[in-house]
């Protein structure tokens, strides 16, 4: 094969998997942002209290934001498709063996904030990923993340994304921002504060908030 040859095929077989992956990602997230709609109203019905607020929100067809209790998840698509490097687990089974454009993902993250921090825009703090999807051309679809949303989905193989494991995903994901507290900093991490910093306390709060210092994913954690 001349190198000519080689180019039309690597545009057919790469970019056009590529492509196809992207347009199912999109489609998926355009369902998350459905689905997110349906999760806010029910919870809304379900809860009736009017001290207890969930709202929705979207930014284009990227982004989408929950707010609940204190807490905001914000739903990201990423416009670029990915692949694994060579040791990943990804490229050990079969069904990736048999189709090696299988491993060509989308992604979605998952981000949890302090709602304060986007309402107050609070440009020193600090939100955490807490998961992200990874979705192929075939709609097969895994997520890494922390507690039951890092092996509740794992199943690559055999998991094609529909509405039931979204609407999963997204209360998994409510049920871990909940139980994710807030927690005071130890004295030494905010006992220095500038004269700039608390100059613009009233108008950009300066000193960082954050759920909990040094956080990560579970999988980034086994893997250092």
């Amino acid at each position: 094969m001349n190198k000519q040859e080689n180019l039309i095929k690597l545009l057919k077989e790469k970019a056009g998997t590529k492509q196809k992956v992207f347009q199912i990602t999109k489609e998926v997230f355009a369902q998350i942002q459905d689905v997110l709609v349906e999760v806010v109203n029910k919870l809304n019905k379900d809860i009736s209290d009017p001290k207890i607020n969930i709202l929705y929100k979207e930014s284009g067809d990227f982004d989408a934001k929950i707010k609940f209790s204190g807490d905001t998840l914000l739903f990201n698509m990423h416009t670029n498709i990915f692949d694994f490097n060579s040791e990943h687990k990804i490229h050990k089974s079969n069904y990736v063996k048999e189709d090696t454009s299988r491993s060509f993902c989308g992604i979605i993250n998952i981000y949890n904030f302090l709602s304060d921090s986007l309402k107050y825009n609070r440009l020193n703090d600090i939100g955490f990923l807490i998961a992200r999807i990874f979705i192929n051309k075939d709609r097969n679809f895994f997520v890494e993340g922390e507690d039951q949303l890092g092996f509740l989905f794992s199943d690559f193989t055999n998991q094609s994304m529909n509405k039931e494991y979204i609407t999963n995903i997204i209360n998994n994901a409510i049920i871990h921002s909940l139980n994710f507290d807030l927690q005071t900093p130890s004295f030494n991490d905010v006992k220095v504060v500038s004269v700039s910093q608390v100059l613009n306390l009233n108008n950009n709060h300066k000193i960082r908030t954050a759920k909990r210092l040094g956080y990560k994913l579970s999988n980034e954690t086994n893997n250092q």
